[in-house]
């Protein structure tokens, strides 16, 4: 299994990794440009990472993504074209987890719920840096 990819118009929207997806060794599903790295680890019992560190490097990031890992809970990510079409909605589990690629996205909470939210800095606050769109009724 895989991670799932949704893309429309040729765009990718966002990639879905569920709970059971099991990898024998490290793999990462996004391709090495992208500004978000998103995989899954996975090593053998007795391996050893040696200490180190990420070499400083400039980057410029214009694609501001975000994930998601569900801790608990149940949730229902909706993902919207450009122009406010709904596209999908993706309902994620305790163990799922999503990265937000493009485009507009809104969450609803089936139950209460708890995630690790991952995204770029620096934050600007939340004027700065969220853009409420009006979308098409379902």
């Amino acid at each position: 299994m895989t991670a799932e990819v949704i893309t429309y118009g040729g765009v990718k929207y966002a990639e879905v990794i569920r709970a059971d997806v099991r990898v024998d060794k490290t793999r990462f599903f996004s391709p090495p440009e992208s500004s978000f790295q998103f995989g899954l680890l996975a090593h053998p019992g007795g391996f050893v990472e040696p200490p180190h560190y990420h070499k400083p490097f400039p980057r410029e990031v214009t694609d501001l993504q975000q994930m998601f890992v569900m801790q608990r809970g149940r949730v229902v990510v909706e993902l919207y074209s450009d122009n406010g079409e709904l596209l999908r909605e993706i309902e994620l589990k305790t163990g799922d987890a999503i990265v937000l690629i493009h485009g507009v996205h809104a969450l609803r909470v089936l139950e209460d719920f708890q995630a690790v939210s991952v995204k770029q800095g620096p934050f600007l606050g939340t004027e700065n840096d969220k853009i409420n769109v009006a979308v098409k009724e379902k």
